[in-house]
């Protein structure tokens, strides 16, 4: 279960950290082509989305790796499971059901590595 926990929790980390990332750091005009929502959605909101996932990434590794409150990585994972029922609402309100198939695997991921923690 602890290789599973690392392998999932490092895959999610990895594209926590790119996506949140680039929210954080991109122009809404370069956001735009990727995600046409950060048109309706006000961009300091945007920014604390991709601040949330990059926390999320590092509450998965940095907790379990140094033994410093590795609780913290089940409020992570389950945070992060928050984060993509908020992306799938918000695809659903704006009638993109068609794209909502990475918020759900990502959703399944996050909620996976969160059951794998408690073990």
């Amino acid at each position: 279960m602890e290789i599973a926990y690392w392998i999932l929790a490092g895959l999610l980390a990895l594209f926590y950290v790119y996506s949140g990332g680039i929210k954080v750091v991109q122009s809404q005009d370069r956001l735009r082509p990727m995600m046409a929502w950060v048109d309706q959605v006000p961009m300091p909101l945007v920014r604390a989305i991709g601040v949330l996932e990059v926390l999320g990434a590092v509450g998965l590794i940095l907790p379990p790796l140094t033994g410093v409150v590795p609780a913290l990585a089940l409020a992570a994972a389950i945070g992060l499971v928050l984060i993509q029922v908020g992306g799938i609402v918000t695809h659903v309100s704006r009638g993109e059901t068609k794209v909502i198939g990475l918020n759900i695997g990502l959703l399944l991921a996050a909620a996976i590595t969160a059951w794998l923690w408690s073990f």
